[in-house]
């Protein structure tokens, strides 16, 4: 191998860039039959999709893999040769599957179940017009098809090194294969049809197995912000999974990873749509329409035949349209390019005959010779063919009613602005645009409409027809700047540089999969985060004479979703063997109010408990309880429990609790989105009337509770701490097991010496725990409540280790 020259794009100091994998349904690619061709097809590359638009946003250098099943008609034109030619030539690397899977996968389970569900049509009956009842062979299908698409991955991915990309609803399984093989590897999803509501998306008999397959990825795409608040919801509502957003980024915490949100639509080739422009034949068809519509008002629309465009909606418009406005007659013109139906069946051949039956109509009642008012297009166009159109037309519109990948405006936009086939008058257009597009946010100068609103899309037309030249000109250059520039170059780059962010911890960080089947998931933790064994404390359990064990209570050793709150019997009985060693201090340390603890754990004599996180304190059942020894005046309870009360009152299924020393509003039981906004305006509202009272008001989880100051788990700690060395017992053994925030500050005192007003003698040895895989202060987890009572049960089953005695045994035999 030479070595490099200087203008070589990759010096020995500069690693190559890492490969980016794309994943899709199809690769990109055209398929012709080809006699000669010993593959029987011949292939060319398809510059229109997606999947190979967005090379040009990718690092320049940086080598790229499609990965996608065969376009028609090579569909089936499965050998390893062709594999190893379409590898070598367009590097593209095909999934071979078996005719009756894709045509259950595709067609089945994707066109007519999950693509109808995702824009909103709902399976009602088995009738129903283009959705299919959810049916759990299809679905097996899903998955037998996405497993495949593992499988080829499998054969070629670098998971340390490569990026992969995978695109669209045909895929949402696949992360999960391809994290259960590679639980490093570096994923991300872009879906571009819509997400609907939570509402919508809950019907899916399975929800849960799609969402976690979006959560393995790294990071998920969206078009629209309508998009994304509809998966964080789901993923609130289904998996009890909360958002952050930070410096700009939204992140869900799933499992120790955290899975970032991406908001931004797809843009379009703008190099690829300036070169159909501007050639000549395009010019030559765009001064052909403007001479062949001359004295008209052309308006132009392009869809795909599905039924969601809302073609028949557009039509019945214009026959308002002219209705209303009789001056129209003869002069208004809707052409409409119908794109050819991408899926079969009985929907799309009703669709079809809706738009001919509607044009028909409206052309056999306004129709003139020479005058044709819906000129209805339904045969193989051409690209330039496509471009004349837009660039002939003064008008375009978009009647779609739910749609997400839908590029249909910017096209027009930039074909109106680079069309050489135009006079050289400044540029105009205008755009009448379905509120329900994924591409409706981002145009702000169109006029937006709701499309089922047939006399609002008629005005809106009319409006658009009417419109000063000026004001024109003004909207064409405000979408021209922004199509212009948020190109699909632009969107990829985009995409990329925030799945490298996404992915820059993998290997700082130690990966565990549990689960099985759709469930199966990645557990990401610190190199110092480790499971607590019973093998690895009890050795220094056993050496130790002073011991300090602190239970958290609910979430601890009691399970969250017990309706039942009081401990078993057998979470009292390993209470009492540990309180029985004389060299063990046990105490619970909960937010729970001391009556309730106190009648609880009677049973239990030498428990020392902790209530209302440290206000109260006692050191076993007999002894008194003591107060924190801080002045509290609770006059400030007189202000915030109305304020509390009115949040109540218009929040069903929340409470306050009544505490000695706090108040607590729970919203466990509320609707999840409305319980969590009120939440944040209930803890706004207190910081704001409290803020000259000695009190601290926190949010938890599912609370927002109010407490004196200086009063949180970790001053309990401090004060425990420092009684046991005051005693002349500095405890040479601590154990700390709890499992939320308030518990991460005992975590912090017994971890963090420096933060603490009691050091721990040097030789001591500390254990902080928490429950559940998550990031958090302390340096172990356990996985759940069960696997805390095994751990105590372990410890009060190891018997201290004592010196050993030698017992002389004496024998006397015979008689005196």
């Amino acid at each position: 191998m030479s070595a490099a020259s200087p203008a070589s794009p990759t010096s020995p100091s500069t690693p190559a860039p890492a490969r980016r994998v794309i994943v899709s349904h199809r690769l990109p690619l055209r398929a012709a039959v080809d006699a000669a061709s010993p593959f029987g097809f011949s292939f060319t590359v398809d510059s229109d999709t997606v999947a190979y638009q967005l090379r040009s946003g990718l690092p320049a250098g940086a080598p790229v893999l499609h990965i996608g099943t065969l376009p028609p008609p090579a569909t089936e034109a499965a050998s390893d040769e062709l594999c190893n030619y379409l590898l070598a030539n367009f590097s593209c690397l095909p999934v071979y599957l078996p005719a009756d899977l894709h045509r259950r996968f595709y067609h089945g389970y994707c066109k007519h179940y999950l693509w109808p569900l995702l824009h909103y049509l709902l399976p009602l009956t088995p009738s129903s017009l283009g959705g299919l009842p959810f049916d759990r062979a299809l679905y097996h299908s899903f998955l037998s098809a996405n497993r495949a698409f593992a499988d080829r991955l499998t054969e070629v991915l670098s998971p340390d090194d490569d990026l992969v990309w995978i695109h669209d609803y045909h895929l949402l399984a696949l992360p999960t294969f391809l994290r259960k093989r590679f639980p490093r590897a570096k994923v991300g999803f872009f879906l571009h049809s819509p997400f609907p509501s939570s509402e919508i998306f809950r019907t899916i008999p399975v929800r849960e197995d799609l969402l976690r397959a979006l959560l393995n990825a790294d990071l998920v795409g969206f078009h629209t912000f309508d998009y994304a608040r509809h998966f964080l919801s789901a993923c609130s509502r289904l998996l009890g999974l909360d958002y952050q957003s930070k410096r700009g980024y939204i992140g869900i915490e799933y499992y120790g990873r955290t899975v970032t949100v991406k908001i931004l639509p797809v843009g379009i080739d703008m190099g690829q749509l300036r070169s159909v422009v501007s050639a000549p034949e395009t010019g030559d068809l765009v001064r052909q329409l403007t001479e062949s519509y001359k004295g008209r008002r052309l308006m132009v629309g392009v869809d795909d035949v599905d039924l969601f465009k809302g073609i028949g909606l557009k039509f019945l418009a214009m026959e308002q349209l002219l209705v209303e406005h009789p001056e129209l007659r003869g002069a208004a013109v809707l052409v409409q390019i119908a794109n050819p139906a991408r899926s079969e069946g009985r929907d799309i051949q009703e669709v079809q005959g809706e738009a001919r039956a509607i044009s028909a109509r409206v052309n056999a009642r306004f129709g003139t010779p020479g005058y044709t008012p819906i000129v209805l297009i339904d045969r193989a166009v051409s690209v330039h063919e496509k471009a004349a159109y837009y660039a002939a037309a003064e008008c375009c519109v978009v009647s779609a009613v739910r749609d997400g990948l839908n590029r249909i405006p910017y096209i027009y936009t930039v074909c109106r602005q680079e069309s050489t086939g135009l006079d050289d008058a400044p540029k105009r257009s205008v755009i009448v645009l379905s509120e329900f597009v994924g591409c409706s946010p981002s145009l702000s100068g169109a006029i937006r409409v709701n499309p089922w609103s047939v006399e609002s899309m008629a005005e809106a037309m009319n409006a658009a027809l009417r419109m000063p030249e000026p004001e024109q000109r003004l909207r064409h250059e405000k979408h021209y700047k922004y199509v212009s520039t948020h190109d699909v170059a632009y969107w990829a780059k985009s995409f990329d540089q925030d799945l490298q962010r996404a992915c820059k911890d993998h290997f700082s960080r130690r990966h565990w999969g549990i689960g099985f089947g759709m469930s199966f998931k990645v557990v990401a933790l610190g190199p110092n985060f480790r499971r607590l064994s019973v093998d690895h404390i009890v050795p220094s359990y056993r050496k130790s004479d002073n011991r300090l064990i602190l239970l958290d209570y609910d979430g601890t050793v009691m399970p969250e979703g017990s309706i039942d709150k009081a401990p078993s019997n057998e979470v009292i009985s390993v209470l009492n063997r540990l309180c029985e060693d004389p060299k063990n201090r046990v105490f619970i340390v909960s937010g729970r109010g001391k009556d309730e603890l106190g009648r609880w754990f009677a049973p239990c004599e030498k428990l020392g408990i902790a209530a209302e996180h440290g206000y109260f304190t006692r050191w076993s059942r007999d002894s008194a309880w003591e107060t924190c020894g801080l002045a509290v005046d609770f006059d400030w309870k007189k202000t915030a429990e109305p304020v509390m009360r009115l949040y109540t009152e218009a929040t069903d299924g929340s409470i306050i609790e009544h505490k000695e020393s706090a108040l607590v509003w729970h919203h466990d039981e509320a609707d999840p989105d409305f319980g969590s906004c009120q939440a944040k305006e209930l803890l706004d509202h207190l910081e704001n009337v409290l803020a000259n009272e000695p009190v601290v008001v926190k949010r938890g989880q599912h609370i927002v509770e109010v407490n004196p100051q200086g009063i949180s788990k970790g001053v309990v700690v401090d004060n425990l701490l420092s009684s046991m060395v005051s005693r002349g017992k500095a405890p040479d053994f601590v154990l700390c097991i709890g499992d939320d925030r308030s518990d991460e500050d005992m975590f912090e005192s017994i971890v963090c010496p420096s933060n603490s007003s009691v050091k721990l003698p040097a030789s001591s040895e500390v254990f902080a725990c928490t429950v559940g895989k998550k990031p958090s202060m302390a340096k172990y987890y356990l996985d759940d409540t069960v696997d805390v009572i095994k751990m105590l049960q372990g410890l009060a089953n190891a018997p201290s280790q004592r010196p050993r005695q030698v017992q002389l045994r004496v024998s006397f035999e015979g008689s005196l």
